[in-house]
């Protein structure tokens, strides 16, 4: 595993050479961990910052908490581990300083919209000689095209969110409290999560718990409410229940999209119509997903379905998804990029009426040389239980 992260390093490193910049200081989460397989549960919320420090060419390092470097030590390839912390000496500009030392017209390279103001502004007024330049697009574009490996964890990401959903949908019911049917989901893909893991080398270190709150909302005026949590309220019939997971499956550092919706007992005509809508919207974007297509057009193939049943644009129908819940490109307006093979998106199909209805679909999918496969094989078909 080690080496898939070294090697990542390595082409990154020869990018930097390519565009002159020296050394890159990473802040992102999802980068860091892209490019060292480290990843820790302290930040900046905590006002406590991991940096991974890349030059040109050369050893690496990890500026991380001293709570987080013992972890650090086991799931790194990267040797030079730099502890700091709280409230001794300069904390993690130290560390910083001992990486520059007296270095002068530098070009350091960050990412100018994911860095911290904090680290930001400490490196321009600390290294008032060095020009700070945005590497932001190098590792997107180095994260566009997954490897068979990485695919291949995906579709086992893709395999844990199937299983919230099952453990979602037995417990929808009327009566039941939505809290309840996310608690079936946590413990499902929970259940799911850990047949792929295994007590050995850093892959010990990875947890298979489903966290986050999940987004869920059922019947009633909040069912247009696309990202309400699971309450207190009790599912009703003739009521949809909504569920999507996106933010909940983070297995071995991947993230999916997925969302499904289903009914108690019964479905109105009105409702069935707005969700055949939505499923059509996602499928004609689907039939579009192939080498060579551009993403805008995709987008524009859904968007041609809302319309045509008196809806307005939406401002995307898919999102690159990977190491990180939103990568590039887009399924959206102005995104000219071309699909190729590897590249991996969250495809969505979504009508609402404000306080009255709602419907929603959503997988996530891999581009091949022919088409696409599903990451997340489920059945979508409009189902009352």
């Amino acid at each position: 595993m080690s080496n898939a992260f070294q090697k990542r390093t390595i082409a990154f490193q020869s990018r930097l050479a390519e565009v002159g910049v020296d050394v890159s200081v990473i802040f992102d989460a999802d980068n860091i961990f892209y490019l060292s397989a480290f990843w820790g549960y302290l930040g900046m919320q905590f006002g406590r910052p991991t940096l991974l420090v890349i030059p040109d060419e050369g050893d690496c390092s990890i500026i991380t908490p001293s709570l987080e470097a013992e972890m650090a030590h086991k799931m790194t390839w990267i040797e030079d581990i730099k502890e700091w912390s709280d409230g001794v000496g300069g904390e993690w500009r130290v560390c910083l300083d001992i990486i520059f030392k007296n270095e002068k017209n530098m070009k350091i390279g960050i990412e100018k919209n994911k860095t911290h103001p904090v680290i930001t502004e400490f490196i321009k007024k600390a290294y008032p000689d060095v020009l700070v330049v945005d590497i932001s697009n190098i590792l997107s574009d180095m994260r566009m095209v997954k490897t068979p490996e990485e695919i291949e964890t995906m579709h086992q990401a893709g395999q844990v969110s199937v299983a919230m959903c099952e453990g979602g949908k037995e417990a929808i019911a009327e009566g039941v409290p939505e809290y309840e049917v996310a608690l079936a989901v946590i413990a499902a893909g929970t259940r799911k999560a850990a047949e792929f893991l295994t007590d050995v080398g850093s892959e010990r270190l990875f947890s298979p718990m489903i966290h986050n709150l999940q987004v869920l909302q059922s019947g009633g005026p909040d069912i247009s409410m696309v990202h309400r949590r699971p309450t207190v309220r009790r599912m009703n019939r003739g009521e949809s229940v909504y569920m999507c997971f996106c933010e909940m499956n983070n297995f071995k550092g991947f993230k999916l999209g997925f969302d499904r919706q289903y009914w108690v007992g019964q479905v109105s005509k009105e409702e069935a119509r707005l969700y055949e809508i939505a499923i059509s919207a996602q499928a004609a974007a689907l039939n579009m997903i192939h080498p060579g297509v551009i993403a805008e057009d995709v987008h524009m193939a859904a968007a041609r379905i809302y319309q045509d049943a008196g809806f307005g644009l939406c401002y995307r129908t898919g999102r690159s998804v990977g190491f990180s819940l939103i990568e590039k490109p887009e399924l959206k307006i102005g995104d000219k990029t071309l699909l190729r093979a590897g590249m991996t998106f969250a495809v969505d199909g979504a009508v609402s009426i404000p306080e009255k209805a709602a419907a929603r679909v959503g997988d996530s999918i891999v581009v091949t040389e022919n088409g696409y496969d599903y990451l997340t094989p489920f059945p979508k078909d409009l189902q009352v239980l």
